[in-house]
């Protein structure tokens, strides 16, 4: 089963996790968000994207809920001693990737072939792709002006009322190649939208024309699991920024969202009462993802759901 995943941050590792090991590590890519990238202390941070790398690797913090496991911070210390900018924590073996990754870009390399790269240094098997190699950068309006992503979510805590978001560069961009590629190949079974934020992790790489037109156009299934369980996000602002935006907290706001890029929906069972409201396929099954067993159960889960949706398919055809 050849199958392709758009993710961001730590919800959407999760489910690409679970789909990495329940699936032939090479039949699986993972679309990542840059929308969250951006520079700090003259380096190139594509959090996400490291995210994956570090989920995937078995290298991630789950103490922290971020980056790499074992972390040291002696950087840190000293840089916080010089009276830097240390409200963005950088451990030091993280630090060495940005430094590497960094020093490749300047060199002429795509961001592309960086990941691919420690990729395959960590051991990970799976195609993990940058949205686009162009920079496409997260903006987000408050009442207090325009802040940069990391400004918002990091330094000020997602505390000021979002009023709109923007997606700065995306219009321009180019989808990267393995990303379009992955969406339009021979073969492919299943699209999974993780249930990342909407409206911080899955839209920017939707702002791409070309990667949303290839996700239009995609013959295979594609199905979204919901990050909402009762109304609320598990991890990060979704539920308060919908709500800042006037939009319901509910399932059918979600399905309303991804409009006809989606075929199906992922809801969890606590939310099954919303299911009625759902004007599109749906399952209705455990979302929450506490441990490894959970992201390998759902993911076997929605791979079966979309499996079902594409039997659908070619009979109706």
């Amino acid at each position: 089963m050849r199958v392709v995943a758009l993710s961001g941050g730590i919800g959407g590792a999760k489910l690409a996790l679970g789909l990495y090991r329940v699936l032939p590590p090479s039949r699986l890519t993972v679309i990542v968000n840059t929308g969250d990238d951006f520079d700090h202390l003259g380096l190139r941070i594509c959090p996400d994207i490291d995210t994956t790398l570090y989920t995937l690797a078995g290298l991630a913090n789950t103490e922290l809920g971020w980056g790499r496991q074992g972390e040291t911070w002696t950087f840190m210390k000293v840089l916080e001693e010089l009276g830097g900018e240390a409200w963005f924590r950088l451990g030091d073996g993280d630090l060495a990737v940005h430094v590497e990754r960094t020093r490749r870009l300047r060199s002429g390399e795509t961001l592309s072939e960086v990941t691919r790269d420690i990729a395959r240094r960590f051991g990970v098997q799976a195609r993990i792709v940058p949205a686009s190699d162009e920079e496409v950068r997260t903006r987000v309006h408050t009442p207090d002006g325009v802040l940069a992503f990391q400004e918002y979510f990091v330094r000020r805590r997602c505390a000021p009322v979002v009023t709109a978001l923007s997606y700065e560069g995306a219009a321009s961009a180019e989808g990267a190649p393995e990303a379009l590629a992955a969406l339009t190949a021979q073969g492919l079974e299943a699209v999974i939208l993780c249930p990342s934020n909407p409206y911080l992790s899955i839209d920017p790489m939707l702002a791409i024309p070309h990667l949303r037109a290839a996700l239009r156009a995609c013959a295979a299934p594609v199905v979204a699991v919901s990050p909402l369980v009762r109304g609320a996000a598990l991890k990060g602002p979704a539920a308060k920024i919908m709500q800042e935006l006037g939009v319901p907290r509910a399932q059918c706001a979600i399905a309303g969202h991804y409009g006809d890029l989606i075929d199906a929906l992922v809801i969890d069972r606590a939310d099954a009462a919303e299911a009625a409201a759902v004007p599109l396929r749906h399952l209705i099954t455990d979302t929450v993802m506490t441990s490894l067993a959970d992201r390998e159960r759902l993911a076997r889960e929605v791979l079966a759901f979309a499996a079902q949706l594409a039997a659908g398919k070619r009979g109706r055809a």
